[in-house]
């Protein structure tokens, strides 16, 4: 039984999706859950690379994959400015709580 790379790219993508989809559906962190947004980003940078791959563009999958890592780093970044004011607005980062709040 042979494997081939894309055959492993495919699984890493799908394991990626599944840790980050797990980790939005299991956490109530804010952090953690832009951690699992970040993990979610990488599976898609790499199912990207893998669709380049495959078609033989491999330099439009890679451009595309660095479009994705820019816009990705951005959010995260806003993402985690927003836990930090939260945490220190409200001295908590659990989500349940933050829904409850009202203005």
């Amino acid at each position: 039984m042979t494997f081939s790379a894309a055959n492993v790219v495919a699984v890493g993508v799908l394991g990626l999706l599944g840790v980050g989809f797990y980790g939005l559906l299991a956490t109530r962190n804010l952090i953690k859950v832009v951690v699992a947004l970040q993990i979610l980003v990488k599976s898609a940078i790499l199912g990207l690379i893998l669709a380049g791959y495959l078609r033989g563009q491999v330099v439009l999958g890679a451009s595309l994959a660095i479009t994705v890592i820019v816009a990705d780093t951005i959010v995260a970044v806003i993402g985690l400015a927003l836990a930090v004011q939260v945490r220190r607005k409200f001295g908590t980062l659990d989500l349940r709580s933050l829904s409850t709040l009202r203005r």
